[in-house]
């Protein structure tokens, strides 16, 4: 088996391998960890995004509920701005777990395929949303 290793910000590198069958299921079959995502949040995404300002993503506070492609001075993909998708954890599950099988053609080249992950995130996401 391979390694991919994706760097994150500036002093951080995760090893990926590919992941199981049982990974890659839904994340949202059972309840997730805020505390956790927050580590994975930090580990895993701010390289590219932060929670309340736009960087290379777009800010990620109010993400929770939010309509795809909605943040005001940021510059999304054409195939993202027409996608229709309202983030739930549903979409978000499928968004984290393969952005381009989701919307081919969007900006986001990078996956978290664990599932473990995924639902630690969303969980996240909605608590620092205030829905939780």
């Amino acid at each position: 088996m391979l390694a991919v290793v994706l760097c994150v910000g500036t002093s951080a590198a995760l090893a990926i391998l590919p992941s199981t069958e049982q990974e890659t299921q839904s994340a949202l079959d059972h309840p997730g960890d805020a505390v956790r995502g927050k580590l994975v949040f930090e580990h895993r995404c701010t390289g590219c995004h932060a929670m309340d300002a736009n960087r290379e993503g777009p800010q990620l506070r109010t993400v929770y509920g939010r309509k795809a492609g909605s943040v005001a001075r940021f510059e999304y993909s054409a195939s993202l701005l027409r996608s229709g998708l309202t983030w739930t954890p549903e979409t978000l599950d499928q968004w984290l777990a393969d952005p381009d099988a989701m919307v081919p053609g969007n900006n986001m080249s990078f996956a978290t395929p664990k599932a473990e992950d995924r639902r630690d995130l969303i969980a996240y996401l909605q608590q620092a949303a205030g829905n939780r």
